[in-house]
């Protein structure tokens, strides 16, 4: 059964990791970040803002912003830490920390945030109840509630990638048998963690065959699939430490055929400031196995390969940009819409998240989104131009490959 007349009419269940972070107000230093850091020093600093991060927090509170049905199911410590996540959730609405998991004994995790004005962040990172988190913590009753089921950033999660991502495989091969759709973001490792160090070919060929949507970023993914590709990058992008000028057609488009092999039937992959690029199986059968909100007529989405970039914003921070982004693609997936004008809400929900500083106060209702789209919101121009141009709605562009509209029925 799929969503009609954008209607939802189950739920969205967002899983996965969730902390508090803590960032204090900083000045501009006088010298570099070294001194900020000098043992026995004494840093006058301003008042601290407290918030929620991780992806329960970015794209479930997004998608609850944008008018979907949400309930979140993380997992917090009963201490000081927790109390506060439980708090600012329900800020958010009534009834958004229902489903969390309180662990007694537990540390929440945590997150200070060193934020000179000026100079990159420095993230000091607990994680917490994150790493206790397992398949069982999800109650069945909430997968069997979900209409779309969402899991994000295991590479932070212990027991999701340990054992060869046994946990992983088990809770989406859980959400995927009570029929939601299943989608999953990702997070970089830290290369010298254990978590780095885990094969994560091998966990993603477990995991995927469970997802429909998988929506990692370009980094993860190469992190990932191309670890001595990542490696090659990272020294040709020196200091800047900055990969998504590298990103091409042909590398987009391998690790996106990898990811459909595995079993996905969605790829996507996030560009950051660049955009979005996205490749769907070949098979209709596939498309049409998507769980709850499957699309009605699997066509549209079979075999595609298309390129959106992002809309023009005057920028205030790019915190949770990327989990606002999935949840304006979730959101238009649910809603049954076509992948053009899902990617277009896509981009359109992260660009009215980077307005704001923090990671989802910009998120506008999915209404005012397409209005504003609709009204002729201005591109970046595409990063991707070797991608033809084909129109979509309110005259905003998405970009298709020569290559999409290939049919091929692989998928048994």
């Amino acid at each position: 059964m799929s969503a009609r007349n954008g209607l939802y009419p189950r739920p969205a269940v967002v899983s996965g990791h969730i902390c508090l972070d803590v960032i204090p107000a900083l000045r501009a230093l006088e010298g570099d970040v070294a001194s900020l850091l000098a043992p026995g020093k004494l840093v006058d600093v301003g008042a601290a803002v407290l918030s929620t991060g991780g992806a329960v927090s970015n794209t479930g509170l997004a998608l609850h912003r944008l008018g979907v049905p949400v309930r979140l199911a993380g997992k917090v410590g009963e201490d000081l830490f927790g109390r506060a996540i439980l708090d600012i959730l329900r800020g958010h609405g009534p009834g958004l920390a229902d489903g969390m998991i309180v662990a007694a004994g537990e540390a929440s995790s945590y997150t200070i945030v060193i934020s000179p004005p000026g100079i990159d962040r420095i993230f000091l990172h607990c994680p917490g109840a994150n790493d206790t988190f397992a398949a069982e913590d999800v109650p069945a009753g909430a997968l069997r509630e979900a209409g779309l089921f969402h899991f994000g950033y295991p590479p932070l999660m212990r027991r999701m990638y340990e054992n060869g991502g046994a946990g992983l495989e088990a809770l989406l091969s859980a959400a995927k048998a009570a029929g939601a759709t299943v989608s999953l973001d990702m997070a970089r490792p830290d290369p010298n963690s254990p978590s780095g160090r885990a094969d994560w070919r091998a966990i993603l060929a477990r995991a995927l065959p469970h997802v429909d949507l998988f929506l990692p970023s370009f980094e993860e993914i190469l992190f990932m699939l191309r670890r001595d590709k990542y490696e090659e990058l990272s020294a040709a992008a020196g200091a800047s430490a900055d990969l998504l000028p590298f990103a091409d057609e042909a590398l987009l488009s391998s690790l996106a055929d990898e990811m459909l092999s595995f079993g996905a039937a969605v790829a996507v992959i996030k560009l950051g400031e660049f955009g979005l690029y996205m490749k769907t199986s070949p098979s209709p059968r596939r498309i049409a196995a998507s769980g709850f909100y499957a699309p009605r007529d699997p066509a549209p989405w079979t075999g595609r390969e298309l390129y959106v970039p992002c809309f023009r914003v005057e920028a205030a921070g790019t915190t949770g940009a990327g989990d606002c982004t999935i949840a304006g693609l979730l959101a238009g997936w649910m809603r049954g819409l076509a992948p053009e004008e899902a990617l277009l809400g896509a981009v359109g929900v992260g660009a009215c998240c980077v307005e704001r500083p923090d990671a989802v106060s910009g998120v506008r209702p999915w209404d005012d989104v397409q209005r504003r789209i609709a009204a002729g919101w201005a591109q970046h121009p595409p990063k991707l131009a070797a991608f033809a141009a084909a129109e979509a709605s309110g005259g905003a562009r998405v970009w298709r490959s020569a290559r999409d509209g290939e049919r091929r029925e692989t998928f048994s």
